[in-house]
C-alpha cells in the first residue's frame, strides 16, 4: 500500500499546550515523521504559517473567544481532515468548567475593565463551531495514538479510535482495581482507554481524562460512589472535572449537584 506525503497543520487555541508537546515527545518517531511528510504550521516545532492548506489539521484547545470562534472556521475550510487534539478541543476541558457558572461575574470580579476582554459566554468544543473528523481524547492526548493515526491516513485509512473501557486496560496489564481493592472514587468503568491506565498503574483513581467510554452506566457508578461515602457534591466534582462539557458526564454531574440536565 502506497504511503502520501501529508501536509500537516497543528493550531492552538485556549489551551496550556500539553496535548502538543505530547506529540513533540514522541522523540526519534517525531523526526522520522517530519521527514516523511511536511509540517505546515506548528509553532511548537519550528514551521510557521497559521492560512496553509493542509491535508490533516490538528487542532488544540477550546473556542472562548470571538477570534477563535472566527479561526476555527477558516481552518476547517483550509483543511481535509481536522483532528481535535486532547480533551479542550473534544470536550472544552477545563475552561468549560466556566459553562457551570456565571461567567460573566467571574470575569467582572477579576478584571477592572470587562470591556477589554473578548471572551464568550462559554467555552465550547471545537464540534460545536465545525465538522471534526476525528476526535482524540486525553489530558493529555497520548502522543503514540496521534501517530498513529498519521500513520494511518498516510496510507489512505480512516482512522477508528477506540472505545474500550479503561477498565479493560487494568485488566490486560494485571493492575489491582482500585475502586474494589481500595475503595477509591475510580471514574475507570465508565471512562475511555487510551491512557495506558496510568493512574491505576501507580494505585491511584482514574479521574476521566480521556473522556467518557461507550454507553457509559454513570448512574450505577454514582450509586456506588455514593456507597464509598461520597456527598453529592463530591460525586458531581468526579464527573464535572476535566470532561464537564461531555454530554454523558455533565448529565451525571448535574444529577449529583440537583440539577435537571
Amino acid at each position: 500500500m502506497e504511503r502520501r506525503r501529508l501536509r500537516i497543520a497543528v493550531h492552538k487555541f485556549a489551551s496550556c499546550d500539553g496535548c502538543q508537546l505530547a506529540f513533540l515527545n514522541a522523540g526519534e518517531t517525531l523526526l522520522a515523521l517530519a521527514e516523511a511528510h511536511d509540517f505546515v504550521h506548528f509553532p511548537e516545532l519550528g514551521p510557521v504559517d497559521p492560512e496553509a492548506e493542509a491535508d490533516v489539521a490538528f487542532v488544540e484547545g477550546s473556542v472562548c473567544t470571538e477570534e477563535e470562534r472566527e479561526r476555527i472556521q477558516a481552518i476547517r475550510a483550509r483543511s481535509a481532515y481536522l483532528v481535535t487534539l486532547g480533551a479542550c478541543a473534544t470536550a472544552g476541558g477545563l475552561q468549560a468548567l466556566r459553562n457551570l457558572a456565571d461567567g460573566e461575574a467571574w470575569l467582572r470580579d477579576i478584571y477592572p475593565r470587562r470591556e477589554h476582554l473578548d471572551a464568550l459566554a462559554t467555552a465550547t468544543p471545537v464540534a460545536e463551531h465545525v465538522h471534526v473528523d476525528l476526535a482524540l481524547w486525553g489530558c493529555p492526548v497520548d502522543g503514540g495514538q496521534v501517530l498513529d493515526v498519521l500513520a494511518q491516513l498516510a496510507l489512505g485509512l480512516r482512522p477508528a479510535p477506540g472505545a474500550d473501557k479503561l477498565c479493560l486496560e487494568c485488566k490486560r496489564a494485571g493492575h489491582p482495581c482500585t475502586l474494589v481493592t481500595r475503595g477509591r472514587p475510580c471514574l475507570g468503568p465508565v471512562t475511555r482507554g487510551g491512557c495506558g491506565a496510568l493512574c491505576p498503574r501507580h494505585g491511584r483513581d482514574c479521574y476521566g481524562c480521556f473522556g467518557p467510554a461507550e454507553h457509559p452506566n454513570t448512574d450505577a457508578l454514582g450509586m456506588r460512589f455514593e456507597g464509598l461515602g461520597l456527598i453529592d457534591a463530591a460525586i458531581a466534582r468526579r464527573f464535572l472535572f476535566i470532561n464537564s462539557a461531555a454530554p454523558e458526564f455533565r448529565r451525571a454531574g448535574l444529577y449529583w449537584r440537583g440539577e435537571a440536565p
